[in-house]
This record gives structure tokens, C-alpha cells and sequence, in this order.
């Protein structure tokens, strides 16, 4: 999996304006949620921008005025109306311990049932895998060569090395639906056949 690098600088002062006046000065305010002892940091917009817009899932190098830990994002709060970056929360990761994290689906191949007229629709973009940080993939590869007009894959058709999948086996990751152009053409096709 993917690391990035972030360096953050403590925070004693944790109060309300405190907090505004980061965010003036473009700072970001995160917590590292370690167990005993949780770490206030501030991180700046433009260090945390290659975190937060992209399809990418990264483990999180944090420096924090030198003490490095690996984590994971965890969650982010944004401004309702702005779409501003107002928190960012990380879990720390070890090397024993298993993480729950999303890491996005990437589909290959071309499809049985798109041959036929169909639609590939891929329902869920990312799912929810529990592992440790070191068997994580960038990306959970599914090849959709056999899949048929009509026909789904499912999170219980799926398994992958190391990595466990935490959403609901019956949920729908994929699927080829039947457009109306290809229906229209079938039920010409059985027109012609009943002539």
C-alpha cells in the first residue's frame, strides 16, 4: 500500500479560537487517536490536499515535530456550506494489529454481457477490508471477463489474499444490466424468429 508523508506540529492551545486561528493560517486541525494519549496536531492545507482529493487510500507517515508514527485517515470533517477542511482524524497502525479501512474497486476486462448490449455498472466503488497495513493492496482488482448479460458479482464472490471483506455478502460490487437499446434488439431479433 501506498505511504504518504505529513508533518504536523502539536497543538497545547485546544479551545474554540484557538482552533479559528489555525484555520486563518490555512492550518488544519487532526487528532492521532493513540489509546492512552491522544496527539492535537495542526497539519496546512496544502500538505493534506494529496490525502484527501484523490481515489487513492495511503498509510500515513505522520511527522509530528519529529516523532514519526505510521497511521490511517480515519475521519474527516468538512464545512457544510464550503466544503472547507475543518478536522481530520488518524489511527495509528502496527505491524501485528489489523486495521478496518476502505480501499477502492478496480475493474478489468470486458465484460461478457457488455459484448452482448449491456451496461457494466460498477455499485460500490470501495469496500471495507480488515488486514494488517502490510497485506493491504492499492486496489481490490476484479475481473469482470466472464460476467454475462444480467448477471452480478457479489461481495461473497469475492476473496482475496490476507485481507478479509467486512461488507455485507449479499451487497452487489458489479453488475451488467440489460439497456433498452438491447432489449429493443431482442425482442426484434424475437419477432423475426416468430415469423
Amino acid at each position: 500500500m501506498k505511504t504518504l508523508a505529513l508533518e504536523g506540529s502539536k497543538r497545547t492551545d485546544l479551545g474554540k479560537k484557538a482552533t479559528k486561528a489555525l484555520r486563518v493560517n490555512e492550518q488544519i486541525p487532526c487528532v492521532l487517536y493513540n489509546g492512552k494519549e491522544n496527539i492535537h496536531f495542526a497539519a496546512t492545507q496544502n500538505a493534506v490536499r494529496p490525502l484527501v482529493y484523490t481515489p487513492h487510500v495511503y498509510i500515513v507517515e505522520l511527522n509530528i515535530d519529529g516523532d514519526k508514527v505510521m497511521a490511517i485517515k480515519q475521519d474527516i470533517q468538512y464545512h457544510p456550506v464550503t466544503d472547507e477542511i475543518l478536522h481530520i482524524d488518524f489511527l495509528p497502525v502496527s505491524a501485528e494489529k489489523p486495521v478496518v479501512i476502505e480501499i477502492p474497486v478496480k475493474v478489468s476486462g470486458l465484460a461478457e454481457g457488455v459484448q452482448q448490449g449491456g451496461k457494466l455498472m460498477v455499485e460500490m466503488r470501495y469496500l471495507k477490508v480488515k488486514g494488517l497495513y502490510t497485506n493491504l493492496p492499492d486496489t481490490l482488482d476484479i475481473d469482470v471477463t466472464s460476467l454475462s448479460l444480467g448477471k452480478t458479482i457479489q461481495v461473497k464472490d469475492l476473496s482475496f489474499d490476507n485481507i478479509e471483506i467486512l461488507n455485507s455478502p449479499n451487497a452487489v460490487v458489479t453488475a451488467v444490466k440489460l439497456t433498452r437499446a438491447a432489449r429493443a434488439a431482442a425482442g426484434e431479433a424475437e419477432a423475426a424468429a416468430a415469423e
